[in-house]
C-alpha cells in the first residue's frame, strides 16, 4: 500500500479498524509473540506483552505498533476466553459488575521504543444465563479480552462506560495519534 506510515504487529479487525478510521495507512504484521500472565500485574502484564508483539515483528523499514488488552477483574486477568464455556463465565463473572479494560502499547520508531498503558471502566449489565448464551452465538468472543466486545452488540452487556472507548475496543488513540504525529 502506498504512503503506509506504519506497521500494525496485530491480527486484530478491531485494531485495524480504529487505524483506519483515524485515516492512518497502515500494514499488518502477524506475530507469533507467546503472551504471558502476571497476575496481580494488569498494567505490566499488557505492556510487556506489546513489548513481545513489537520484538516478534522483527525489523520493518516503518514503525510498528504493537498492543495488548485484557480485562481486570476483583484481582484477576481476563484474556481470550479458551472455549465457549470459558466465555460464559467471564462474562457471568462480569455480569452487573465494573471491571477495568487495561491495553498496552509499544511504538518502535527511529526514536525508539515507546511504551503506554492506558485503562478504562466498564459497567455490565446483570446478565442471565439466557442473554449471556444469546451473546456469545452473536458475536463469536474467543478472539476478545474478556469475552466480549462493545463495539459488536455491546449494548446487550454493557450498561455505562468511563474513558476512552478505543481503548476497550482494543487500541486507545490517544498516544497512538501523539506517537504519529511526531515521527521526524
Amino acid at each position: 500500500m502506498a504512503n503506509e506510515v506504519l506497521v500494525l504487529a496485530s491480527a486484530s479487525p478491531r485494531r485495524a479498524k480504529i487505524l483506519a478510521g483515524m485515516g492512518y495507512r497502515f500494514r499488518i504484521v502477524k506475530t507469533s509473540a507467546h503472551e504471558i500472565s502476571l497476575p496481580r500485574e494488569p498494567q505490566r502484564t499488557v505492556v510487556e506483552n506489546a513489548m513481545l508483539k513489537l520484538h516478534a515483528a522483527g525489523a520493518q523499514p516503518l514503525p510498528v505498533l504493537a498492543a495488548d488488552t485484557i480485562v481486570w477483574f476483583d484481582g484477576r486477568i481476563f484474556g481470550k476466553p479458551r472455549d465457549i464455556a470459558e466465555a460464559h463465565d467471564f462474562l457471568r463473572t462480569l455480569g452487573g459488575n465494573v471491571h477495568t479494560v487495561f491495553t498496552g502499547l509499544a511504538f518502535g520508531s527511529p526514536d525508539g521504543i515507546k511504551t503506554a498503558c492506558v485503562e478504562s471502566h466498564v459497567k455490565f449489565r446483570q446478565l442471565s444465563d439466557v442473554e449471556i448464551a444469546d451473546y456469545i452465538a452473536a458475536v463469536h468472543p474467543l478472539d476478545r479480552a474478556g469475552a466480549y466486545d462493545i463495539d459488536e452488540s455491546g449494548d446487550r452487556i454493557v450498561e455505562s462506560y468511563d474513558g476512552s472507548y478505543e481503548n476497550i475496543m482494543g487500541l486507545p488513540i490517544e498516544p497512538v495519534r501523539t506517537w504519529l504525529e511526531n515521527l521526524p
